[in-house]
């Protein structure tokens, strides 16, 4: 199934493109100017680009077409759309996506431009300074982790990583997390309880959130950590009732029904965690380092806040993914790649890069810039010295081909409430989740040929 360069599209590859899914919220990115040379010509040219609105500033297009001549153009990201513009012959030069999920998604669909020919003469993004995290964007025709690059992540978090609060646990008398070692997820969701307050019958004070970026994806990598996978060994199908898919799901839905923290069936008013952490609401946020773009913002916060490592199950593995892994990636039929590249370049290597490592936005995915995180006060150390230790915990997640995370977590979303309240039991959920989540990729294989 490995996509061939010259492979036609068919009308039917193109239709089941689409279910795929937004990403995650980005921050807005502001970047200084650094020119540095490149092999790959490019001024004068028009790149245009499908993204979130947050993804690059105004202020960043104009820095752009000064650093390396070449005019962007952006169009929203719009799925709907961009199927619209592949079919048509006229796709966007470059393109958003996550990493983690759309990568295996879109390559399977062959609609992707493998991208080692311009890795391997790039002198800004060598092959030797890439994180490891970027492995999300390889895709071998099988298994998401090896084979051609199709893109790169801008930054990244280990996303089962958390925040918390050092005064709201010493209010509730818990007692701090280890640094460098994990706690269970166990012990984990006994704290959040303890740190869950509440008045006449409303939550003043979430325990914890643990959503991680998307459902489906938080619960192959909680199944991942309970020793197993969720997905059977092509990708085709979920198993809910395996010991570890079953142990991670009984977790999920407990998290849930004793209300500690945000989920489907009680939103955070805020939709996210970043307001309700800041406000000294949420003792807990499974975040990742990310969020210290935030936190460092926030000088009366900022002491208080500190990151801890990735829990882990009683009996099974240490493991720290990413989630998310959000990039960009370019479409096989694009016009202007040899332009698309040099701001591809520019975007992930030179001076947006730069700025959004210094930032506290995320790790950047090039190992040469870590010496620009955020190091300067003393708890901005301390960050520092747990995130590095957690790197080498690092793994990719395999996820599906066949499927987009929002169509499962849509189906997720209309099973799970009722063993979140108490009225299923969850075997009879994994039951119903195998069926219908099967079926969607069922549908996706027969689509994907």
């Amino acid at each position: 199934m490995h996509p061939h360069a010259g492979a036609s599209l068919s009308r039917r590859r193109f239709l089941a493109l689409s279910a795929a899914g937004s990403a995650t919220g980005v921050a807005a990115l502001n970047g200084c100017a650094m020119q540095v040379s490149s092999g790959v010509s490019g001024s004068g040219e028009t790149v245009t680009l499908m993204v979130k609105p947050d993804d690059i500033s105004p202020e960043l297009i104009k820095q752009a077409q000064k650093d390396v001549g070449v005019k962007i153009v952006t169009v929203r990201y719009d799925i709907t759309k961009l199927i619209g513009m592949m079919t048509n012959g006229n796709p966007p030069d470059l393109v958003r996506g996550v990493g983690a999920t759309d990568a295996p998604y879109f390559a399977a669909r062959d609609v992707m431009e493998d991208l080692d020919p311009y890795f391997a003469r790039s002198s800004v993004l060598r092959l030797d300074d890439l994180d490891p995290v970027n492995d999300l964007w390889r895709y071998d025709g099988r298994t998401q982790g090896k084979g051609p690059r199709y893109g790169m992540a801008k930054d990244f978090s280990q996303d089962s990583m958390y925040w918390y609060n050092t005064a709201l646990f010493d209010k509730a008398g818990v007692d701090h997390p280890p640094e460098t070692e994990p706690v269970t997820f166990e012990e984990w969701l006994e704290n959040a309880k303890r740190l869950t307050r509440r008045k006449s019958g409303q939550t003043t004070v979430f325990g914890g959130s643990y959503n991680g970026v998307s459902t489906p994806n938080l619960l192959a990598s909680l199944t991942a950590a309970a020793g197993g996978s969720l997905f059977s060994d092509d990708f085709s199908r979920v198993d809910f009732t395996t010991p570890e898919a079953r142990k991670a799901l009984n977790w999920y839905i407990e998290y849930g029904r004793v209300k500690v923290g945000p989920s489907i069936i009680q939103p955070d008013p805020n939709a996210w965690d970043g307001p309700t952490f800041q406000a000294n609401r949420l003792a807990m946020s499974n975040s990742g380092y990310w969020l210290g773009g935030l936190i460092n913002a926030d000088k009366k916060l900022a002491p208080l806040a500190r990151l801890a490592p990735a829990p882990m199950f009683e009996g099974g593995q240490r493991i720290s993914p990413c989630q998310a892994g959000t990039g960009l990636w370019m479409p096989r039929k694009a016009k202007n790649k040899d332009a698309a590249w040099r701001v591809f370049e520019w975007f992930f290597g030179e001076g947006p890069a730069k700025a959004r490592a210094s930032s506290g936005w995320g790790i950047p995915t090039l190992k040469s810039l870590r010496p620009l995180m955020p190091a300067q006060e003393d708890y901005q150390k301390r960050v520092l010295t747990v995130q590095n230790a957690e790197l080498k915990h690092f793994s990719v997640i395999a996820y599906t081909p066949y499927a987009t995370a929002d169509s499962l977590y849509a189906l997720f979303n209309q099973e799970a409430p009722a063993a979140m309240h108490g009225r299923m039991s969850v075997d009879t959920l994994a039951g119903r989740l195998n069926s219908a989540m099967n079926e969607q990729l069922k549908r996706g294989k027969e689509q994907v040929g």
